[in-house]
Formats: structure tokens, C-alpha cells, sequence
């Protein structure tokens, strides 16, 4: 079930790109902050919600603390913001803002 469930919210993202982008893939450790924060890719939410799902599924946890996700992508969202980590690779500055892989 859980394969499942990773597969279809997989497709989720994928299937939510833009065709205007005509993009069949994304290398999602290559997404800068400047591409996340103003949705060069997909909209912010769909990209936090994959990077969630990448990270709790690493660490086998399948409880979602809705308020602790939100914190957690507030707190991204406000270092991506800054044009001096426009560069940084999303996945890096979660691991620089969380502390460890979250």
C-alpha cells in the first residue's frame, strides 16, 4: 500500500507540472530556491509537499504533524526568499535550515 501511495502522489506531482513547461521530469535535487519560491518549476506547495514525502519516507515515518510541516516550510520558505540564496539548491537549504535531512 505504501509503494502505492508513493507512486500516486509520484505521478501527482508530476502530472501537476505545466505543459507550457514541457517538462516530463525533474531532478528535484537541481531545483534552486529561486525556482521554488517563485514557482519556476510548480507552485511552491506541490514541490514542499514531494520534499516532505522524500524526506519522512527516508526515515520510514508515515505520521504527518500538519502544524510541524507547516513550520518547517515557513522556515524554508523564508531562507529561499532571500535573493542571496536565490542559488542554493533547495534540498541544501532544508538541510541548512532544518539541521538534518527533514
Amino acid at each position: 500500500m505504501r509503494t502505492s501511495l508513493m507512486v500516486s502522489g509520484l505521478f501527482f506531482v508530476f502530472a501537476s507540472v505545466s505543459s507550457a513547461q514541457a517538462q516530463t521530469s525533474i531532478d528535484v535535487a537541481k531545483i534552486s530556491c529561486d525556482e521554488y519560491v517563485h514557482s519556476k518549476i510548480a507552485t511552491p506547495k506541490l514541490i514542499a509537499a514531494w520534499l516532505s514525502g522524500y524526506y519522512n519516507g527516508k526515515r520510514n515515518n508515515t505520521v504527518i504533524d500538519l502544524q510541524n510541516m507547516q513550520e518547517n516550510v515557513n522556515k524554508v520558505d523564508h531562507y529561499c526568499e532571500g535573493e542571496a540564496n536565490w542559488k542554493v539548491p533547495v534540498m541544501q537549504a532544508i538541510e541548512q535550515v532544518l539541521g538534518t535531512a527533514k
